[in-house]
């Protein structure tokens, strides 16, 4: 820990930046479960079916982590959407008890729908950025990211 890191004093715990980002977390949250909530998906079904139209066969576990859920909460979620016809799982060729999980037509059809419909949450999000360049912030964010892990 630097000397700069162990001074650091919070006056305002509110006007920090982990706040305003998960101020900023939750407000996404809360929009797109609001929005998706119209045909019947949630944030987290919502990123499994991108996720899988992007690396379709992925595993229940690669699928959790892109959802930021927990394997348990996965094979729920997966389980749901298995159900709706939205995805197929058949077992991995190689590894007996692995599934792999790809979308249907339906799927795609839904994902499209959604889609449709989070464009308007990103669209506000980049309004609300401007007169940043949107590339510039989504990377200023990802650097937050990457320097906490």
């Amino acid at each position: 820990m630097s000397n700069a890191t162990a001074d650091f004093v919070i006056d305002d715990p509110f006007a920090t930046i982990g706040f305003a980002l998960k101020l900023a977390q939750q407000a996404l949250r809360a929009n797109m479960d609001g929005a998706l909530q119209q045909i019947g998906l949630t944030t987290p079904q919502y990123a499994v079916l991108t996720f899988l139209n992007v690396e379709p066969g992925a595993s229940n576990a690669a699928l959790a982590r892109r959802a930021f859920v927990t394997p348990q909460t996965m094979q729920g979620i997966v389980v749901t959407l298995e159900r709706a016809g939205f995805i197929s799982r058949t077992p991995h060729p190689e590894h007996g008890r692995v599934q792999t999980t790809e979308l249907t037509s339906k799927g795609r059809q839904a994902l499209l729908s959604a889609s449709g419909i989070i464009s308007g949450t990103e669209a506000r999000l980049r309004e609300a950025a401007a007169p940043l360049n949107p590339d510039e912030v989504s990377a200023l964010l990802q650097r937050l990211a990457q320097a906490l892990r």
